[in-house]
């Protein structure tokens, strides 16, 4: 097992790590050849201009102020001072909400270290029960609950911290979700127009073989919402023609880079060969290859766009319809429309730059399969990667690897490496086995057919979690304690089994230390760094920059990638509290990863990240729910650790914990989650009548007409021309309907395509 001096080497090396990763970002991020890098932020807002324009050549490029390096580290205060309410105007709820989950952990782990240390330690410590045993074990272990006897009355001590490590976790939890659940509505409440505000995604439009999907859902909404309908814009099936268009971009960057270096050197002209990676094949000019490639996609792309436009099979059962109040959105989206549930279903509409509008051609009917599917699929994925995880475990333990190997003993014994191999290689191992996964998990969130980039985030974090609680965290626990007791078990008997792996849980905490101070440490300090962005902006701006607007497209600022970020905030969180009672070792090393991310993530989000979408923390319900997970999964661990521990008159007990704890969580769902996942009809009303008081004038049909158009279709000389045709028209006619109205309705049908009805088509005066 590993002893203080080798977790102190551990801890050396990764504190080393983390110094280099601030140290080297604190002095790039100061030289005006980084500015874009370290701040596109700033660049993006347009507050921000490039130090390259004004002075010397060599000010230009490197700093040469010696006073700017004496204060290198003043990028922290700076992180810290910017107050809530500015950085949710400045970033959005999410990335303030984001933050406070490292708030979160700070308030519920500093406490209870504070406590664990002042009177659990002190017990665990007193006892020699390891010292008397067979088991392998550590001086950590000493502080562990695996040093107290079987039997003893100490173990009272750690039934009243669970209760109270508990009771203090529901406290901040409560208030915590209290305080984002308001800040959520005044968000709203404040938050300038958005077309979400008065959109509905309606999907499952049954087929009609008298009226086209755009015909059938206006006449159903005029129907069923005609004081409050103003128009749709349906769903083209038009992944081909992204792709097309995406293949083009590519071609186009790679012309404009030809075109660049041609323009260094036009001695010779740049060719290149049309075969496999372009080192095979027929040798041809680079420029007029790129040319004749883009006309040709260019043909392609009016040709698709033709075919999509005039082809009734490329129109999906599926449409974004618009109202003329958020009130009327909010009925709609929170109320079943049809007899039949499975028709006509209905929900909030993303804002548009959160639509992932690759999945709106998958037919409804499909996605319950899909989901099975990748249910299956995600169920094998965690099952088979127990095998490499075990390997790794394996990794962490000395004494095992020699009785495996005898013949690497003497390697093995040396102070540098053994120090190596249990301080900083199975953290560096298991991060790079995860490195590939949440790519897998987003593939699969795609394919199961969510239509909004931030659906797919949330439910690629809860595979990511699960993932991470099943794989890393018991995982770790099981397999590890299959190498280290292994000789233990074949020299027991079968009755002693139980007890020693009892035993063992606690034992873990060593490799669970090296992990935070890998993944937690030097992962975050590296995070700030952001070596990969500047590598390729300066590889992007020396080959393809031309100009400034080039140059702003070289950057890439990045989000919060919360499919990956909080699964892994989560982690830390069902450490803390499963280790808080065993072996509150741990939290001091938690404690220092919630600071130092709370700073390093602060300081990105106010300077580097461009969040793709804005939910108005509507993540926050799972991250809540994972919070409780880890705390009730920690009360059982206890429990199933005490029983091995001769304590089992504290089972009546501890069982009580996980049932309060149940309990609170239902209740905090009941009080709270609402305001996540529904739009108050009162919020909707006073935000409605206070717009119509300041802009009683305000054209809401010409400022949704195009929200919802295709991003491919946005620019193109024919859909605006179309479009501005039919803006022209000052009322749009009225068509009888092509079939027997199943609704009896005395209206007429409106043809609504592009061109919805006007606000002059209804009474000014809307009943609320």
């Amino acid at each position: 097992m590993a002893s203080l001096s080798d977790i102190g080497v551990a801890a050396a090396i990764n504190i080393l790590s983390a110094c280099i990763f601030l140290i080297a970002f604190a002095i790039l991020r100061i030289q005006p050849v980084n500015d874009r890098v370290y701040f596109p932020k700033w660049y993006l807002k347009g507050l921000r201009s490039s130090p390259l324009h004004s002075g010397t050549i060599v000010n230009k490029f490197v700093n040469l102020d010696f006073r700017a390096y004496l204060k290198f580290l003043n990028w922290m205060p700076a992180a810290l001072q910017m107050p809530e309410p500015e950085l949710i105007d400045h970033a959005g709820l999410d990335s303030a909400v984001y933050l406070r989950i490292y708030l979160i952990g700070l308030k519920i782990f500093v406490p209870i270290a504070f406590i664990a240390f002042s009177v659990m330690v002190p017990v665990n410590w007193t006892n020699r029960t390891l010292e008397r045993s067979n088991l392998t074990y550590s001086d950590l272990d000493k502080l562990s609950i695996s040093n107290i006897p079987l039997g003893s009355q100490r173990f009272w001590t750690h039934l009243v911290m669970a209760y109270i490590f508990t009771f203090w976790t529901c406290y901040v939890l409560k208030r915590e979700y209290e305080i984002i659940a308001s800040m959520r509505l005044h968000f709203l409440a404040s938050e300038r127009r958005r077309p979400d505000q008065f959109t509905v995604l309606v999907r499952n439009v049954p087929p009609d073989p008298d009226e086209s999907v755009s015909e059938l859902v206006e006449h159903f909404f005029m129907v069923n919402h005609q004081d409050y309908y103003l128009t749709n814009q349906v769903v083209y099936n038009a992944n081909k023609l992204t792709t097309l268009v995406n293949e083009k971009k590519k071609k186009q960057n790679w012309l404009d880079y030809y075109q660049l270096k041609y323009t260094r050197n036009q001695s010779k002209r740049p060719t290149l060969k049309t075969g496999f990676l372009g080192l095979f094949g027929k040798t041809v000019d680079a420029i007029d290859y790129y040319t004749s490639e883009i006309e040709k996609l260019s043909k392609e792309i009016s040709d698709e766009r033709t075919n999509i436009i005039g082809n009734s099979k490329s129109i999906m059962p599926a449409a974004f319809v618009s109202f003329r109040t958020r009130w009327g959105a909010a009925v709609c989206a929170q109320t079943q429309q049809a007899r039949n549930p499975t028709l006509w279903l209905t929900e909030w509409a993303p804002e548009p730059r959160d639509v992932y509008w690759d999945n709106l051609a998958i037919p409804y009917v499909s996605l319950s399969i899909r989901r099975l599917i990748v249910a299956v699929a995600f169920f094998f994925l965690t099952f088979f990667f127990m095998i490499p995880i075990a390997f790794v475990q394996s990794l962490a333990n000395i004494e095992g690897i020699e009785k495996a190997l005898p013949f690497l003993k003497s390697l093995i014994e040396a102070k540098a490496v053994k120090s190596f191999i249990q301080g900083f290689l199975p953290g560096i191992a298991l991060k790079i086995f995860l490195i590939f996964l949440p790519s897998i998990l987003m593939l699969m969130s795609k394919f199961e057919g969510f239509s909004s980039i931030s659906a797919l985030e949330r439910r690629s974090a809860t595979r990511y979690y699960i993932f991470q609680f099943v794989n890393v965290f018991l995982g770790s626990i099981i397999t590890g304690t299959a190498f280290q007791q292994l000789n233990n078990f074949m020299h027991q008997s079968a009755n002693e089994i139980p007890k020693t792996v009892g035993v063992s849980i606690p034992m873990k905490a060593t490799f669970f230390i090296t992990y935070i101070m890998v993944d937690g440490w030097a992962g975050v300090a590296g995070e700030i760094l952001r070596l990969k962005p500047l590598i390729f902006f300066h590889l992007k701006n020396f080959f393809l920059v031309k100009t400034e607007k080039d140059r702003e497209e070289a950057m890439d600022p990045g989000s919060l990638g919360f499919n990956t970020g909080e699964p892994q905030i989560q982690l830390y969180f069902l450490l803390g509290l499963v280790y808080a009672v065993v072996s509150p070792i741990l939290l001091p090393f938690i404690i220092v990863f919630f600071g130092l991310a709370y700073v390093v993530y602060r300081h990105q989000i106010i300077n580097v990240y461009n969040q793709e979408y804005e939910s108005a923390a509507a993540f926050w319900p799972d991250v809540h729910g994972r919070i409780i997970t880890a705390l009730i999964v920690s009360q059982l661990l206890l429990m199933g650790l005490l029983s091995t521990k001769g304590a089992s008159h504290s089972t009546p007990l501890l069982i009580t914990l996980p049932v309060l704890t149940i309990w609170f969580h239902l209740f905090c769902k009941g009080r709270y989650e609402p305001a996540f996942v529904r739009y108050p009809l009162q919020e909707a009303v006073m935000k409605d009548t206070l717009e119509r008081t300041r802009e009683p004038n305000f054209n809401l049909k010409e400022y949704l007409q195009d929200a919802y158009i295709h991003p491919v279709f946005k620019g193109e000389e024919d859909i605006e021309s179309d479009a501005a045709s039919k803006d022209g028209e000052l009322e749009p006619s009225l068509v009888p309907t092509k079939r027997q109205s199943r609704f009896n309705t005395p209206l007429p049908s409106k043809r609504s395509g592009s061109s919805p009805p006007l606000l002059s088509d209804f009474d000014a005066n809307t009943r609320v």
